[in-house]
């Protein structure tokens, strides 16, 4: 995607990778100030009600996804879950061979958070070594690889009372990538890089032993799998591609989930021509109140504007969940939401570290 402000030569932003500690302080006390307004710390929660915690955190990927009617279930990459631990390796066979999938897939946590865990699975080979790198007795999903080359994050709210959701944010996620020139070692080539360089220890780690190797003059390689920022992943802005068609398209994919009001929906899709016409894309998941309007991260954003979006997206999720008790729903609960924090955190400190 070209860069429409070229005079921007920065590779990072200036808090583009604070300390969570640091950028989130701010928020967690907007959320807490919110609570005690509305006197329900958790009321944030009932923005997608029939969601666990609304899919603030804890929540099950696949029972999002199991909830599409006809309409999204047309629109989402195919799926099945299964659970870990002994004859794992023929129950994923089972549901790869029920979704007449071929490798490669994609396996991942059906519990997690900024892709921790999630695994491109080449060949039987590969899920045979991967499995046991799992807890046993978890819930872990296969899903078709989508090939398309565009990803993208795009964010959906709709209150209790409209008809038509907004789109209020689309991110482009690209994969860092390396460029052999013959001479220059896998880790020299990332020292090298303007953006990398800068973070070294998010993309080290990934040459998996193979500092020293050459590449070829012209050879590609890629860094990273999940398309998540904190993973190593550069966001790009994409609002201006929210287009009439897009936001039809996304509203009748959403409205064919009960009771779905806020989060993001990440796709794979065939080109940013397509994604603007509202064809071309299939999801690979679908996130609640957790979730963020992640065109904050792109290198561009200012500070400001970053912590504008997330209180303005936080304040949907509340009035939402007001106009929902209203109605009859009922929030997680403080107790219940922390219990599911703990779990999630439980979850992700058990799953293999990513490729």
């Amino acid at each position: 995607m070209t860069d429409k402000n070229p005079e921007h030569h920065n590779p990072l932003s200036m808090f583009e990778f604070w300390p969570e500690s640091l950028f989130y302080t701010p928020i967690v006390l907007y959320w807490i100030i919110m609570g005690l307004r509305y006197r329900d710390l958790s009321i944030a929660t009932a923005a997608n009600p029939r969601i666990e915690t609304g899919g603030l955190c804890g929540e099950s990927k696949s029972s999002i996804l199991d909830m599409g009617g006809p309409i999204a279930q047309t629109a989402i990459a195919p799926y099945r879950v299964f659970r870990n631990g002994k004859d794992a390796l023929s129950r994923a066979l089972a549901a790869m061979e029920e979704l007449n999938l071929s490798f490669p897939v994609v396996v991942k946590p059906d519990i997690g958070c900024n892709g921790t865990g999630v695994r491109l699975i080449a060949d039987r080979e590969t899920l045979e070594k991967v499995l046991p790198l799992f807890p046993n007795d978890v819930s872990l999903l296969i899903q078709k690889l989508i090939p398309y080359p565009v990803e993208a994050g795009i964010f959906y709210i709709r209150h209790p009372n409209e008809k038509t959701g907004q789109l209020t944010s689309v991110t482009y996620k690209e994969a860092p990538i390396i460029i052999g020139d013959g001479t220059s070692t896998l880790r020299e080539l990332v020292l090298k890089d303007p953006r990398m360089s800068q973070v070294p220890q998010l993309y080290l780690p990934r040459l998996n032993g193979q500092d020293d190797v050459v590449l070829p003059a012209g050879e590609q390689r890629s860094l990273v799998f999940a398309g998540n920022h904190c993973k190593g992943s550069i966001f790009r802005d994409g609002r201006y591609d929210v287009t009439n068609e897009l936001t039809h398209r996304i509203n009748d994919i959403m409205m064919d989930i009960p009771d779905f009001h806020f989060g993001r929906i990440d796709v794979k899709a065939t080109s940013i021509e397509d994604l603007r016409r509202g064809e071309g894309f299939e999801i690979i998941e679908i996130n609640g109140v957790g979730s963020e309007a992640i065109h904050i991260w792109d290198r561009r954003t200012t500070l400001w504007e970053a912590y504008k979006t997330q209180f303005y997206h936080y304040r949907q999720t509340f009035l939402i969940g007001a106009a929902n008790k209203k109605k009859g729903w009922r929030s997680s609960g403080a107790l219940s939401l922390f219990q599911s924090w703990i779990k999630q955190r439980r979850l992700l400190a058990s799953y293999p570290v990513n490729d």
